[in-house]
């Protein structure tokens, strides 16, 4: 008998299980398996995102602290600039921010480094920009300019003006400047192009000298702003291409200026071409008020005109901020100390040199290094290609007869050089004043012939005391330009030195020189010198030397000091002095000689009793002559007598150049 096996409930459940019933059994276990992995995956995905958000707020979090740690900042430098602007205010009256100027013009006088208003336009801003006619007076140099640009532009557009001021293709102008030279007219729209286009405001310069065309068609397009010289405006009326109907601003700008360049009949032309004087707006600016200038101001200015005066009852005077320099020198050694003076007291800066005629500025233009002339006779194109590259520094030294001397205005002109002293005082003044402008420093030389010219009437006019001075000696022009120099040597690459080397080991060993003295030749020829002269302290001539004649009595006349060297000099030698000028005290004489006849002098001194015969290590005062009949100092002084020997005879130094010509004697 077989035995039994005892059967659970569990055992016959898998007994009973048929293949399809095992079949939907695995497939039920694998869709458990794969729910329970979704199940494990979405929490693993819960969890990253989770972290994902709690990152999210932290990096959200750090971001938000970042923009209020940079509004904090920002507010902070807001208000250190408005702190700063209140100090500003509080310190400087005269700051920007304390006048009615608009942002855009704001931000362009800071891009120009203008944090303050000269005085000039401190003192009439508001008068202007309220309405009101001016008349006013300041020196040269002094920001007259912008006086009448700010409060004009203004007005125009954001003032009383603005209302009625024409707009659109075609208008007319608003505004009117009138001045004397082309140069000026052209420095003055530039300034209304740089402030006035920050506006919106479109400006001509019409003058003489350029075609007409061009002016004629951009004032058909239409502009805001015309500024131009008296004849060329009056033409432009005559043809119609001006309509002044609508005018709200009119300017003379240096109209004394434009009195003496004979403008009168242009000028009053213009102005009675307003019919209606209440409607418009007249600014009249001057250094001086000659009757005529008074009479214009009564004429066209209203009764109730206001006046802004820093010159008052003093005469003109010339620049406190220049350093006034005189220095004795002859026609014929211009050309060669001029430049010398340009390398000892330029400072690297811009040059102009003022000579009396065009003939003169050409030819020293001509023979100096890179330097360019102005004058009348240039075309006007060619001018303002000249004032243009001086501008810009494309070169340093101008060559102008006065036509470059009022109203101009250029950055870091550091050296003024006048040729011989000019037609009157108030020429040197405004010469002079071409450098140390707007609260700068500058030099003004001015070159003169210590016989024929009364220094003493322009230090007394133009209220300055000159430095007296002699050319330049080898020393000085060293120290001044060795500086250049050693820049130029060490600036050369010292991949050169292998290949040259040698060449410098041979040129040591065999020149008999030490490294020391060979590389101070270098450095001269590096800035041009290949020889270094002496010059005289009298006429500034190369190869001569000045000497101090005393007799143990007063020499009243030059003719009693060439007598007294004829007594003990032989004739031949005593025919070679150059430039005999008495000293200030009347005691003695100072003349030039060339240095091969220098022990001939001394050596005939030692014949001579009551004689001292020496030479000079510094210029004594001399004496001075009063302005010659002709209006100039000394064009016929008093070497043109009969009696004075030397100084009368020959053609004069130098026949045409620079200024020389018929008794001039050997200056």
């Amino acid at each position: 008998m077989v035995p039994s096996i005892p059967i659970t409930d569990e055992a016959v459940a898998v007994s009973i299980d048929s293949p399809k019933q095992k079949s939907m059994k695995k497939k039920k276990e694998k869709l458990q398996n794969d729910v329970a992995s979704d199940q494990e995956t979405a929490k693993k995905s819960s969890k990253k995102r989770k972290k994902s958000s709690d990152d999210d707020e932290v990096k959200n979090e750090t971001i938000s602290e970042v923009k209020k740690e940079k509004k904090k900042k920002k507010a902070k430098v807001e208000d250190e600039d408005v702190e700063k602007e209140a100090v500003v205010k509080q310190d400087d009256p005269n700051a920007v921010s304390n006048f009615r100027i608009s942002e855009p013009l704001k931000l362009k006088l800071k891009e120009k480094g203008i944090e303050a208003l000269f005085p000039i336009q401190a003192m009439t801003f508001n008068t202007i920009l309220d309405g009101s006619d001016l008349v006013g007076r300041a020196r040269t140099g002094q920001g007259k300019t912008l006086a009448f640009v700010l409060p004009i532009l203004e007005s125009l557009t954001n003032g009383l003006a603005k209302l009625v001021r024409k707009t659109g293709y075609g208008r007319v102008p608003s505004v009117l400047v009138l001045l004397p030279t082309r140069e000026l007219a052209n420095q003055v729209y530039a300034d209304f192009e740089v402030y006035g286009g920050s506006l919106g405001l479109a400006a001509c310069a019409v003058y003489g000298g350029a075609p007409y065309g061009a002016q004629e068609a951009k004032l058909r397009r239409g502009v805001d702003i015309v500024i131009g010289t008296p004849g060329r405006i009056k033409d432009h009326i005559e043809r119609g291409n001006i309509d002044l109907s609508h005018l709200k601003f009119r300017v003379l700008d240096e109209a004394d200026e434009m009195l003496r360049m004979g403008f009168v009949d242009d000028v009053e032309l213009i102005l009675g071409k307003v019919q209606d004087v209440t409607k418009v707006q007249t600014l009249l600016f001057s250094a001086t008020l000659p009757s005529w200038v008074q009479q214009i101001s009564k004429k066209f200015l209203k009764a109730d005109k206001a006046t802004a005066d820093l010159v008052g009852n003093e005469k003109m005077k010339a620049s406190t901020n220049v350093r006034h320099i005189i220095l004795p020198c002859n026609s014929t050694a211009r050309a060669q100390v001029i430049p010398d003076i340009i390398r000892c007291y330029s400072s690297g800066g811009r040059t102009i040199i003022f000579a009396e005629k065009k003939e003169s500025a050409s030819e020293l233009a001509g023979l100096l290094p890179g330097a360019r002339a102005l004058h009348g006779d240039i075309q006007q194109s060619q001018r303002e290609i000249t004032l243009k590259g001086f501008r810009s520094g494309k070169f340093m030294t101008l060559v102008a007869t006065n036509v470059a001397a009022r109203g101009l205005d250029i950055n870091d002109v550091q050296l003024i050089i006048q040729c011989e002293p000019p037609r009157d005082v108030e020429a040197y003044i405004h010469r002079s004043g071409r450098t140390g402008r707007a609260g700068n420093t500058g030099v003004a030389v001015m070159l003169y012939d210590p016989r024929r010219s009364n220094i003493s009437k322009i230090e007394r006019e133009a209220g300055i005391k000159f430095e007296h001075v002699s050319a330049p000696q080898p020393d000085e022009i060293a120290k001044a330009i060795g500086g250049e120099a050693a820049e130029l040597i060490s600036d050369v690459s010292d991949s050169v030195i292998p290949s040259f080397k040698a060449a410098a080991e041979e040129l040591l060993n065999n020149s008999g020189l030490t490294a020391v003295e060979l590389l101070a030749k270098a450095l001269a020829k590096a800035v041009g010198y290949t020889e270094v002269k002496k010059r005289s302290l009298l006429t500034s001539m190369e190869n001569y030397v000045t000497l101090i004649l005393e007799g143990g009595k007063p020499m009243f006349t030059p003719s009693f000091a060439f007598g007294t060297l004829r007594r003990f000099i032989p004739e031949d030698k005593v025919d070679g002095v150059q430039g005999l000028a008495l000293t200030a005290d009347g005691q003695g004489a100072v003349f030039d000689v060339p240095v091969k006849d220098l022990d001939a002098f001394l050596a005939g001194q030692k014949n001579a009793v009551n004689v001292s015969l020496k030479v000079a290590t510094e210029l004594p005062s001399l004496q001075q002559r009063e302005e010659a009949s002709r209006g100039r100092f000394g064009d016929r002084g008093f070497a043109n007598r009969r009696g004075f020997g030397r100084f009368g005879r020959g053609r004069g130094g130098g026949g045409r150049g620079f200024g020389g010509g018929r008794g001039g004697g050997r200056w």
